[in-house]
């Protein structure tokens, strides 16, 4: 199933007609909610669509009307969901990290990936398919590798002891405050 699969996920991105114009793609190997975790993804971030989705026929190995693959659009990235059977799971060696420019912006991804999820600490989580994300604020670069040791020193210390970062407890450890 691996190499059939692995093929089913290649040949989607480069079929004559496919809406992928980037050299490289993000496929996320699902055990069979390719298309549920699709569509639950592009409801979470605006502009979010689906682009296609490829389903098996009579005699395929799999469910006749189930999808192969589902391709899909997050942020203006291309990513292929692929039913590929129970072979693989997801960890966290591989994340996704959500930049966010606000309180309200780490709020909102931080409740939607977590419903049916597991919160983690310093601004990880998993979603209720297993894929790892993190949350974070846009300036936690700029606070936690900041000019002032100290303060960099002061704001990565609280972020450890976050699970869902709060950026202005981050910038009032980073102050001293």
């Amino acid at each position: 199933m691996p190499l059939i699969a692995a093929g089913a996920c290649r040949r989607h991105g480069k079929r004559k007609g496919s809406a992928v114009s980037e050299k490289i793609t993000t496929c996320l190997w699902f055990d069979s909610q390719a298309e549920e975790a699709a569509e639950y993804y592009v409801s979470i971030f605006d502009g979010g669509k689906i682009l296609d989705v490829s389903r098996y026929g009579d005699g395929g190995p799999g469910p006749a009307g189930q999808a192969i693959t589902v391709q899909f659009q997050l942020d203006g990235r291309t990513f292929t969901a692929l039913n590929g059977g129970p072979a693989f799971t997801f960890n966290e060696a591989v994340s996704f990290v959500i930049d966010c420019a606000s309180q309200e912006e780490v709020d909102r991804y931080w409740s939607a990936l977590t419903d049916g999820g597991q919160e983690s600490q310093c601004g990880w989580l998993k979603d209720r398919y297993g894929v790892s994300w993190q949350v974070v604020p846009a300036m936690l670069g700029q606070l936690i590798a900041g000019p002032d040791p100290d303060g960099a020193q002061r704001a990565m210390q609280a972020m450890l002891g976050m699970r869902k970062l709060d950026i202005a407890a981050l910038q009032e450890a980073y102050d001293g405050a």
